[in-house]
C-alpha cells in the first residue's frame, strides 16, 4: 500500500498512479489550497484540497451503498460542476468507470450512450437532465438509479430511484465511519492500467464509440504537457466547456489532479465571459470556434466605436499584425515598431486583453479542430501566448504541442514527450505513446483496426512533418481529395479560411471529383445581425436576413477575399471558390448536421443537401427547398426558402510561394 493511501502523507511520485492516490496525496501535502471554486448566485465559493477529499470520499461510499461496484460505468451529465469533477473520482476510487455525456444532447442521443455502455447509474446535474432521463427510462432497463445535484424543482418527483446527491453523501459519510478500511483497500486495489474514464468519440462518420483510457495514459499526457509548458499549482483555469469533451478531461480533470492547479466552475453558459474576467485564469483552453466567437464580437463593437476610437484601433492593430507575434517570440524587431507596439499595448491591447478576461493569462490553447493562422497571428499578436496543441479522444488529446519561441503559424507543433510520430505512405498521420487508448468499449475489431501491427494509432488526419519536425495538418484523410483537374482539394483548409471572417460563422466547402469547388455559407447571426441594424436594414429572422441582397454581396466580398489569398498558395491555387450559397438555416447539432462538439458531419448534410449541391455545380442562378428541423422542447417544424446562388470572381495563381 502506497504511503499516499496509508495516510502517512507524501507518496512518492512512482507511486501516484492513480487520480484517487493523486486526489489523497494533495489533500495531504496541500490539503489547505484552493482546489476548485464554484460561483453560485453570484458568489465564489471555494473548496480546499482536504475537503475536496472528503466530499469524493462521501459520494464514493454512497455510490458503494447504491451498489456500485469494480467495472461499472457510472452516468454523469450536466454543466461543469464540483461534484460531477468529484463523481468521476469516487467511481474511479471504486475501481468503476465514469462516462460522461454531452449536457445539451437531447434525450434519444444519451439513450445510445448509456445502453451502450450498460450504466446502472447515473448522477446528473438537475431537473432538466433528470427529465431527460425519465423521457427514455424505460428504453434503458439497466438504469437503476438517478442522482442529481441540484434540488431544485425536485420536490414532487417521487420516483423511488431517484436519489438527491446530499442524501447519498450522507449515507456514504455513514458508511465510512462504519467501514472505515473500506475505501482505503478498494482504492489499493486500482491499478494505473485500468480504465479511469470512458470517453466517447463526436460520431462524425457512424455511432460514436467508448473511448477506454487508463490512469497511465492520462497521467502521462499531463506529465508532458507540464514538462513543456511547466504548469505548477499555483495555476487557475475556467473549467466551462463540456465535460464529455476529451480536452476537458485533459485539463480539468487530468491536468489539475497531476500539477495541483484550481479549477474555477462558472454560474452558467451565460455567464462564461463575466467569470472569466472575475477569474483572470493564467490558463486558457478553448476550441477554436471559441476564439472566432470572441474575435466576431471584439470587432462588433468596434464597428459601433467612435471615430477616433475605431481609427485607433485598426492602427495600432495593423502595428500588432506587423510585429506583435515577433515581440511575444523574442525576436528582433525595429525600435520604431517596438515603440509603436509599447503604446498599442497601453491603449489598445491591455485593455483589449482585460475585456476579454485575458489579462493573467500565461499560456492558452486551442484543439480540436485547425484553427485559422490569420486568427492564431491575431491573439498572439496582441501579447495573449496561444498555442496549438494536437490529438484525438484515442490519444487523450496529446500528441503535439507547441514549445515557447518555437510557434508555427501554420503548423501544430512537435511530436509531445514520449510520443512517436509516422506519416504513412497515403500521408496519414500514425502516432505511438502511452497516451493511446486501451481499447474501444466492446468494440475488439474497431481496436485491431485503430492500432496497425507495429502499435501505431491510425489518426485518420493527413498531414507532414517540416524540415524542423513541425507537423502540419492538412485534413482528415478521408476528406481530402482532387478536382477533376488534379488538384488536390483539402476542404477543412478553405473552410478555417472562410470562418476567419466574423460574418461567416460555418462554412462547408464541396469539390472532391469535381471540376470546381463550390460552399455553403452560414453567416453569423449576430455580427451580420449588428451590421444590417448600423445600415438600417430590417430583418425579421436568421431566414430572412441570410436571403438579403446587401448580406450576399458582404459574403461575396469575404469569398472573393479567400481567392486573392488562395492564389499565392501553389498547393491550394486551383481550389477557389468559384459559386456560393448562404444556408437558410443554421447547421446544428439538434438536426445531426453538426456533432456535439460543432465539427461539420460532412456526409449527412452532403446527403440532406443534395438537391442545394445539384443547384450549385448545374449552374442554376437559384434553388428552393424546404428542410425540416427540430426545436429545443421537441417539436419539429420547417424551414422553407428560395436560395440565392452567386458567382464568384476567382484570380490566376501567383508563382513563387507553396503553402
Amino acid at each position: 500500500m502506497t504511503a499516499a493511501i496509508s495516510g502517512t502523507g507524501k507518496g512518492s511520485p512512482d507511486s501516484l498512479d492513480t487520480f484517487p492516490r493523486l486526489l489523497l496525496s494533495h489533500a495531504e501535502t496541500r490539503g489547505a489550497r484552493p482546489a476548485v471554486r464554484e460561483k453560485d448566485m453570484g458568489i465564489w465559493q471555494t473548496w480546499s484540497w482536504a475537503e475536496a477529499a472528503r466530499e469524493v470520499r462521501g459520494i464514493a461510499c454512497g455510490l458503494a451503498e447504491l451498489g456500485f461496484k469494480r467495472g461499472d460505468r457510472l452516468g454523469i451529465i450536466g454543466d461543469n460542476r464540483p461534484r460531477l469533477y468529484w463523481s468521476m473520482c469516487a467511481a474511479q476510487m471504486l475501481g468503476g468507470i465514469p462516462v460522461p455525456m454531452y449536457q445539451d444532447a437531447v434525450a434519444q442521443e444519451m439513450t445510445f450512450v448509456l445502453q451502450d455502455a450498460g450504466i446502472h447509474i447515473a448522477i446528473v446535474e438537475d431537473q432538466e437532465q433528470v427529465d431527460k432521463l425519465l423521457e427514455v427510462k424505460d428504453q434503458c432497463p439497466e438504469l437503476l438509479h438517478v442522482l442529481y445535484d441540484e434540488p431544485r424543482g425536485m420536490r414532487h418527483y417521487t420516483q423511488p430511484f431517484l436519489h438527491g446527491l446530499d442524501e447519498v453523501i450522507a449515507a456514504g459519510i455513514i458508511h465510512d465511519t462504519n467501514q472505515s478500511d473500506f475505501l482505503r483497500r478498494e482504492i489499493a486495489l486500482g491499478k494505473p492500467d485500468d480504465t479511469a474514464i470512458m470517453l466517447y468519440t463526436s460520431g462524425t462518420t457512424g455511432k460514436p464509440k467508448g473511448v477506454c483510457q487508463t490512469h497511465t495514459a492520462f497521467i502521462a499526457a499531463a506529465k508532458g504537457c507540464m514538462e513543456i509548458d511547466h504548469l505548477s499549482e499555483d495555476g487557475d483555469i475556467l473549467s466551462y466547456l463540456p465535460m464529455a469533451w476529451v480536452g476537458d478531461h485533459l485539463f480539468s480533470y487530468a491536468q489539475a489532479l497531476v500539477a495541483g492547479f484550481t479549477i474555477n466552475c462558472p454560474e452558467s453558459g451565460d455567464t462564461v465571459m463575466t467569470d472569466l474576467r472575475e477569474i483572470g485564469p493564467s490558463y486558457y483552453f478553448a476550441p477554436p470556434r471559441v476564439f472566432e466567437n470572441l474575435l466576431t464580437q471584439v470587432m462588433i463593437r468596434m464597428e459601433d466605436a467612435a471615430p477616433i476610437k475605431y481609427r485607433m484601433f485598426h492602427y495600432f492593430m495593423a502595428v500588432a499584425k506587423r510585429c506583435g507575434a515577433e515581440i511575444l517570440d523574442g525576436k528582433p524587431v525595429a525600435a520604431g515598431d517596438r515603440f509603436l507596439y509599447w503604446l498599442g499595448n497601453l491603449l489598445v491591447f491591455g485593455p483589449l486583453r482585460n475585456v476579454l478576461g485575458m489579462s493573467r493569462i500565461r499560456v492558452a490553447y486551442t484543439a480540436g479542430a485547425a484553427i485559422g493562422p490569420d486568427l492564431f497571428r491575431f491573439y498572439r499578436s496582441i501579447g495573449i501566448n496561444l498555442k496549438q496543441f494536437y490529438g484525438q479522444t484515442e490519444t487523450c488529446a496529446y500528441v503535439c504541442l507547441q514549445p515557447d519561441r518555437q510557434i508555427k503559424f501554420d503548423s501544430v507543433g512537435q511530436p509531445a514527450p514520449g510520443v512517436e510520430i509516422k506519416i504513412a505512405d497515403n500521408g496519414e498521420i500514425l502516432v505511438k505513446g502511452p497516451m493511446l487508448l486501451k481499447e474501444y468499449y466492446e468494440r475488439p475489431a474497431d481496436t485491431t483496426e485503430a492500432i496497425n501491427a507495429d502499435g501505431y494509432f491510425m489518426t485518420g488526419d493527413a498531414g507532414f512533418l517540416d524540415e524542423d519536425g513541425h507537423l502540419k495538418i492538412i485534413d482528415r484523410a478521408k476528406d481530402v481529395g482532387k478536382l477533376n483537374k488534379g488538384a488536390m482539394f483539402a476542404p477543412n483548409y478553405l473552410e478555417n479560411k472562410l470562418k476567419f471572417f466574423s460574418h461567416i460563422k460555418e462554412a462547408v466547402a464541396f469539390g472532391n471529383g469535381r471540376d470546381m469547388v463550390c460552399a455553403f455559407i452560414n453567416i453569423d447571426i449576430g455580427a451580420v445581425g449588428n451590421w444590417a441594424e448600423r445600415r438600417g436594414l430590417a430583418y425579421s429572422g436568421y431566414t430572412d436576413l441570410a436571403g438579403k441582397p446587401e448580406v450576399y454581396q458582404l459574403i461575396l466580398e469575404c469569398v472573393e477575399q479567400v481567392n486573392a489569398e488562395l492564389a499565392h498558395d501553389a498547393m491550394v491555387a486551383d481550389t477557389q471558390i468559384h459559386r456560393f450559397l448562404i444556408l437558410h438555416k443554421e447547421l446544428d447539432p439538434d438536426d445531426d448536421e453538426l456533432t456535439r462538439t460543432r465539427k461539420v458531419r460532412r456526409g449527412f448534410v452532403a446527403e440532406k443537401y443534395a438537391v442545394l449541391i445539384d443547384a450549385l455545380y448545374g449552374g442554376k442562378p437559384s434553388q428552393f427547398i424546404e428542410t425540416e428541423v427540430k426545436f429545443e422542447d421537441g417539436r419539429k417544424g420547417k424551414v422553407a426558402a428560395d436560395l440565392v446562388i452567386r458567382d464568384v470572381k476567382t484570380f490566376p495563381a501567383v508563382k513563387g510561394r507553396v503553402a
